[in-house]
């Protein structure tokens, strides 16, 4: 077994799917999550300790008893509407939680951090696709936060000598393969995420999807994102850990497709994928929603070495639906979230 990594908020979405892609590439994984928002129908990779980042007497004694040589940091409430209504349960969260695990990693000599970081640093965008020198302006609390941790990485590396990859996502969508059988997938409670809500009125005909905007400059008037498969997301991830290895210097890296794709172009391809009707809901522009957010990826590409494998969006959709499935099967329903949440974020 390889080099000790600790991936904290592993039992989440994304940290699942990097925990599987560590423990395929031989690393020893710890995850470190208390479960506030993950599965533990996750925690099928490595060793798993349940805490939380509030509890600085825990993660002590977490390093101090492992041998821990780098950390991927996946631990983050991510709901943009929620940020606004209580913003200051992001900044403790986010914000101070972030700060004892890097004083942690500081007072225990670990120098590696791989940061779960997010395009909603960025704002409003003055032009697409999205470069890493964009200005990051963002328009949120929950984009703040991002950023202001971004700030925290910068300085730590200035004064205590941290090594850090910034990793800003556009959309991540999909699932693990079914062929992989490591059964792992996109599961939010509440579900507010475009892709899998669609599925989920797949699933169920008495679920509707709203579309908030019909009338955008856009080639067919919905919103355009950006997505990219969580199982690429992953590959990048470990990429990026292995630069710092190699003692490349600190970085920050758009993680996204490099093109676009409707709402409208997401349900008709859910449509096909699918075989079934999707139940759709005109509704009105919601504030603060750009009309397009692509990211460009290319640097990426050229200093990770990166190769995205599931570039389209139909095999974004199927591996998704394929997970859907299976969640179905055994929780016994699609979700418990409103498909009236649905966003374009």
């Amino acid at each position: 077994m390889g080099k000790t990594i600790l991936v904290v908020g592993g039992a989440g979405y994304i940290g699942a799917h990097a925990a599987l892609a560590l423990h395929n590439a031989q690393y020893d994984v710890l995850v470190f999550d208390n479960l506030s928002t993950g599965h533990a129908e996750f925690l099928r990779f490595g060793r798993h300790v349940l805490g939380d980042l509030a509890d600085r007497a825990a993660l002590d004694a977490l390093f101090a008893s492992n041998a821990i040589a780098g950390v991927m940091h996946f631990a983050a409430f991510a709901c943009v509407g929620e940020s606004v209504s209580d913003p200051a349960k992001y900044y403790r969260n986010n914000v101070a939680n972030t700060l004892n695990l890097l004083e942690c990693m500081r007072d225990h000599e670990v120098r590696h951090c791989i940061f779960s970081s997010t395009c909603a640093t960025y704002g409003v965008p003055e032009k697409l696709p999205l470069e890493e020198s964009h200005p990051q302006a963002p328009i949120n609390p929950y984009g703040r936060t991002k950023l202001n941790v971004e700030w925290m990485l910068q300085d730590f590396a200035g004064a205590y000598g941290l090594g850090y990859s910034a990793l800003r996502y556009f959309n991540a969508a999909g699932a693990v393969p079914a062929e992989w059988r490591a059964d792992i997938g996109e599961w939010h409670e509440p579900e507010t995420h475009l892709i899998p809500l669609v599925l989920q009125a797949a699933l169920d005909e008495q679920r509707t999807v709203r579309i908030f905007g019909t009338d955008y400059e856009t080639r067919d008037g919905t919103c355009v994102r950006d997505y990219i498969h969580v199982c690429d997301l992953a590959d990048a991830h470990i990429l990026a850990l292995e630069r710092l290895f190699a003692g490349e210097e600190n970085s920050s890296f758009n993680l996204g497709n490099g093109q676009g794709y409707s709402v409208q172009e997401v349900i008709d391809c859910a449509r096909t994928a699918t075989g079934r009707n999707v139940a759709v809901k005109k509704a009105p522009r919601r504030p603060g929603d750009p009309p397009s957010l692509v990211g460009d990826a290319r640097k990426a590409l050229h200093e990770l070495g990166w190769q995205p494998k599931f570039a389209e969006l139909d095999s974004i959709v199927r591996t998704a639906w394929a997970w859907e499935q299976r969640r179905a099967a055994y929780t016994g329903s699609s979700s418990d979230a409103s498909l009236e949440m649905s966003n374009t974020v």
